[in-house]
């Protein structure tokens, strides 16, 4: 689950990292009222709270929300209130979130801070270790996407063990983001303060992008971003409630809602899995024909099986599916359960395919097999593959 912004820096703040004075505004009215409270005179920073990236550099589709990106610098009261008004309300189309963009319904209002020296950080779990990873990069002259697409030998990569950054984890970062010595404690209190943060939360990434050094030596988050582990949320129901549903679409709303993992991609196959390993397997094997992916992961029952494959149904571009399940926590006789629940309830216009392995197996099978349902078994992962591609390319 992706937070906003705002959210992300109170978790940040309670973990012990500094962040500018802020507050999250609904109005014009409000986003005044919040600048007024932060200081008597400017400037403030205006950001779009949005599940996007790259919003300094977006656009908005309405003509009355002005020529300014989703990020504005403002330096008076009637500059707050007037580009908070052109803000809310408005469509900002993001390289991330194009062509359609997203509907700005809340901003966040914080206090403008100057810093010496720009950098981005983040923490996230490296699975090629596997271990938790720091990247970071210095961000003076290029920013973080185009370092990532041509000039990967500028960002550094550390693994941690569970006990977290050492001295000597944080001053090699240091050291190769050029930061002044003077710095070195400040940065590996933000660094352990950074850790803290992901394990405490349980998150998959967190990443501040940039961070900031000031003149007194203190290191500040200048914006931030966290993607908390869905299986982990109802651990922490302060997390739970920062779900922004008007900002989700609905296909992925409604899987967070039953536990699932929901992708979307530019094909025109749909995937149902129990597992992250399979779903990459099964968007691998498909090369660009996959339409979506949806992990239904282990504890559902019938019902959950049969929302799940309707998720699946109502994308516009499936124009087949293909179920591959291992079972283990999930029963292979349930997920057969669920789709001949969905099959009576809103029919099968599409080639399905089904491949069963592990527990209940062949009780699945014999249970679609008297269904009579028009499905199409298959007996491993690529016979499954080949059977769903011959069939939508026979549909077509």
């Amino acid at each position: 689950m992706d937070i906003h912004e705002y959210q992300a820096k109170q978790i940040l703040k309670n973990n012990g990292i500094n962040v500018p004075q802020g507050k999250v505004a609904y109005t014009a009215l409000e986003a005044e009222n919040v600048a007024r409270k932060i200081s008597a005179r400017g400037p403030w920073v205006l950001k779009a709270q949005i599940h996007s990236g790259a919003r300094n550099h977006g656009h908005f589709v309405e003509r009355n929300a002005g020529k300014g990106g989703g990020i504005r610098i403002v330096k008076t009261l009637k500059d707050v209130y007037k580009n908070a008004q052109q803000m809310l309300g408005s469509t900002l189309v993001t390289s991330q979130n194009k062509p359609n963009g997203k509907i700005v319904g809340r901003i966040y209002v914080e206090s403008y801070v100057k810093v010496e020296h720009t950098f981005y950080l983040s923490m996230a779990i490296d699975r090629t270790y596997p271990a938790i990873t720091i990247l970071a990069a210095n961000t003076e002259t290029d920013d973080i996407a185009a370092i990532l697409a041509n000039s990967q030998e500028k960002i550094i990569r550390v693994p941690l063990n569970l006990k977290g950054p050492t001295k000597k984890h944080s001053t090699q970062i240091a050291s190769f983001l050029k930061l002044h010595p003077k710095n070195y404690d400040n940065f590996h209190h933000f660094v352990c303060g950074l850790f803290k943060a992901f394990m405490n939360s349980e998150a998959l990434m967190v990443e501040i992008n940039p961070a900031g050094t000031c003149r007194n030596g203190e290191i500040v988050a200048l914006d931030a971003k966290i993607t908390i582990d869905n299986r982990a949320i109802y651990r922490h129901k302060d997390i739970a409630s920062f779900l922004d549903e008007d900002d989700i679409p609905p296909r992925v709303l409604k899987a967070i809602r039953n536990g699932f993992e929901y992708h979307e991609y530019n094909g025109n196959i749909g995937c149902i899995v129990n597992g992250s390993g399979l779903a990459l397997a099964m968007v691998g094997l498909l090369k660009g024909s996959a339409a979506c992916t949806l992990n239904i992961k282990g504890g559902v029952d019938r019902d959950k099986v049969a929302a799940g494959i309707k998720i699946i149904a109502t994308n516009p571009r499936v124009e087949g599916i293909v179920i591959n399940i291992l079972g283990g926590f999930v029963r292979c006789d349930m997920i057969a359960d669920g789709i001949i629940d969905t099959a009576s309830e809103v029919g099968m216009n599409v080639p399905l395919v089904v491949r069963f392995e592990g527990t209940n197996r062949d009780e699945a099978c014999n249970i679609l097999e008297q269904s009579k349902l028009p499905l199409i078994m298959a007996d491993n992962m690529d016979n499954a593959i080949d059977k769903i591609l011959k069939s939508v390319g026979e549909n077509q």
